[in-house]
């Protein structure tokens, strides 16, 4: 049998008798871990198991600041120790029905020395998440975890908010990851957070989000509900963040959460222990798709706020920032404010975009035709008409 060549192989090279044990809490963070561990040294390769089954997997990673192909070594298919906690993992695959699987092992040599380890693995987690945000996306097969790395460092500088709403919420988030929790003891506040952004899209929530991710040493995770959120996929998500906290949770698209889910998610919303240390974070271009129990009722989401599209003075700050003026004087920068008052943020920054290419090539920029451009696809983008009579047909026609 092949546990019983695993056993003797660990016994070998480890001189420990081990007990197996299995998982029922579906404890995916010890794989990340070990994925993060081998490349560190942390965890020793004692064996792969079968011959002729992959050693290594071939993927497109960020080294450094550089993007590139990178051979990192298979979990599958292998046996790795961790000398420091007398623990070995093994992920082996089971070929059953024409079809391969992955059952997971765990080894260790007593139930101490295994708590032990589920305590660094946690630990460890949270270190290695200060680098990068997880990300959960719901799929049909269930929940994916993926992890992007901060490539980009968002300050909070860069964030163009009116400043009376810019520092009550990072206030907010700032008392909430004070690590001595001062705030919540004095005031006798549970420890738990969740505000509400909404707001036309291109205003900077995004960009919001990041520049919290960047700025505090909790973990992020950021949640994409879809059409395949399930009642599971909403306990399992919960389930994953309570072992991560304290932390923030960014749950994208809020009002896009099927309706056959929404009491389970109100339900774990309510949890008086699924939200303890969990900064939740809801955001959404559509407010009033939102259930209204999200926010009628305490505990849920404590505030709602509003990012608007910018004022004339973020419109010409957020245009000097972009260093306009580069290329046109400081009169013509606060004429391009003073009439560009429906552009969002993310408009703003096509025109910089458009006014850069038109000055790089031609030398010379046309304010108003730009701005008209750029109002008219705006128009057409919030009419949905995209298609004129005299437009040609995309595709094949018949």
């Amino acid at each position: 049998m092949v546990l019983d060549k695993i056993n003797h192989l660990i016994l070998k090279q480890t001189g420990l008798s081990m007990k197996i044990y299995s998982d029922h809490e579906g404890q995916e963070e010890m794989w990340s871990v070990l994925e993060e561990d081998i490349a560190e040294n942390r965890a020793r390769l004692l064996s792969h198991i079968y011959d002729y089954v992959e050693t290594g997997n071939i993927t497109f990673d960020q080294i450094g600041d550089q993007q590139g192909f990178v051979i990192k070594p298979s979990i599958n298919n292998s046996v790795y120790y961790y000398p420091e906690f007398y623990v070995a993992l093994v992920k082996l695959p089971i070929f059953q029905s024409f079809t391969d699987y992955q059952h997971e092992f765990i080894f260790a040599e007593n139930d101490q020395a295994l708590l032990a380890f589920l305590t660094y693995v946690y630990d460890r987690q949270k270190e290695i998440m200060k680098n990068c945000v997880s990300v959960f996306t719901d799929t049909e097969d269930g929940v994916e975890r993926t992890k992007e790395r901060i490539t980009q460092q968002v300050s909070r500088d860069d964030v163009l908010l009116e400043e009376g709403l810019k520092s009550e919420i990072y206030r907010s988030i700032d008392e909430f990851f004070n690590e001595s929790g001062d705030f919540f003891k004095t005031y006798h506040i549970p420890y738990k957070r969740g505000i509400l952004l909404y707001g036309p899209p291109g205003n900077g929530k995004t960009t919001l989000v990041k520049s919290i991710a960047g700025s505090i040493s909790a973990p992020v995770a950021y949640w994409q509900i879809t059409e395949y959120t399930t009642s599971y996929s909403i306990k399992e998500v919960f389930s994953i963040v309570a072992k991560m906290a304290p932390m923030v949770l960014v749950i994208e698209d809020i009002d896009s959460m099927p309706e056959s889910s929404r009491s389970v998610f109100l339900n774990a919303l309510d949890g008086a222990t699924s939200k303890e240390g969990i900064f939740l974070i809801g955001t959404t271009n559509y407010p009033e798709r939102i259930d209204p129990a999200l926010i009628n009722r305490a505990g849920r989401f404590d505030r709602a706020y509003e990012i608007k599209t910018p004022s004339f003075e973020l419109r010409r700050q957020y245009l000097f920032n972009k260093k306009m003026d580069q290329f046109m004087d400081e009169a013509d920068i606060l004429y391009i404010a003073e009439k560009t008052k429906r552009f969002s943020i993310a408009q703003l920054n096509e025109l910089y975009t458009s006014a850069a290419l038109q000055w790089h090539y031609d030398r010379s920029i046309d304010i108003d035709s730009l701005i008209q451009n750029l109002e008219e696809s705006n128009k057409k983008a919030r009419n949905r008409e995209w298609q004129t009579e005299d437009s040609s047909t995309l595709g094949f026609g018949f």
